[in-house]
């Protein structure tokens, strides 16, 4: 058995697996440990029957030796509305004890650490959810510049969209007012390491996604050094503290 600290994540596909960024981003420094929520799709629909089992799931994590668990979905934190993704994240805590976290508290404490306040958004997601996403990101004091989703509702389609796709969408949505100071790719499921450090480079501002900024935040959560060499600005060395 591995002695590296052992986190728990939540992952919206029914496989379970853990998602590659982590092994990608922080090799062997950390154990991950996943169950499936089984979501059948990306979208209101796909998330209200599995909503409620979250907590078991997040229980089996603690049995299994977490130490620390995120929900890492995006779209399945918020599209309830703030409220509901400060309760979640509340009632995880208190049925296993241990810290927990979500991917939409990431995404608003990594936009936070990079400080980005005007931030031009890419998505997957079909409207309904970019119109969930925006009341989110302005509820946590964040100005919209632009969004753009490719209302992608399947959840294996997600892992299939290329690196070009997601670098042509996000320099869109940048484009379209230049006064925003970062970009976010929002999905769990979008591969966007590669993406990051192209987007990085040409349009000169910090950019973050979901999956990444949800690894980055449980890390840190746990009071590990999140760092990443060549994984762009938001894994520049910092201290091991959550910005909330």
């Amino acid at each position: 058995m591995s002695s590296a600290p052992c986190i728990g994540l939540l992952v919206p596909p029914a496989h379970g697996k853990v998602p590659q960024d982590g092994p990608m981003l922080y090799g062997d420094r950390f154990r991950f440990i996943a169950r499936g929520i089984g979501i059948s799709a990306v979208s209101p629909s796909g998330f209200n029957p599995v909503i409620d089992s979250i907590i078991d799931r997040a229980l089996e994590l603690r049995d299994a030796g977490a130490e620390v668990i995120s929900l890492m979905g995006t779209s399945i934190s918020f599209y309830r509305g703030a409220a509901f993704t400060a309760s979640l994240r509340e009632a995880m805590a208190e049925a296993t004890g241990l810290p927990c976290t979500t991917m939409s508290h990431a995404i608003v404490g990594a936009l936070r650490a990079l400080g980005i306040r005007r931030v031009a958004v890419a998505t997957s997601y079909v409207s309904e959810l970019n119109e969930r996403l925006v009341d989110y990101l302005t509820g946590a004091g964040f100005a919209v510049t632009a969004i753009e989703g490719m209302s992608i509702t399947g959840v294996e389609a997600m892992g299939q969209v290329t690196t070009q796709a997601l670098v042509d969408l996000a320099t869109r949505v940048h484009a379209r007012d230049p006064s925003a100071q970062g970009v976010f790719i929002s999905c769990g499921g979008l591969l966007t390491l590669d993406a990051i450090r192209i987007l990085e480079r040409q349009l000169r501002v910090p950019v973050t996604a979901s999956s990444p900024a949800g690894f980055w935040d449980v890390v840190r959560l746990g009071g590990w050094d999140a760092s990443s060499r060549g994984a762009g600005r938001l894994f520049a060395r910092q201290p091991a503290v959550p910005v909330r």
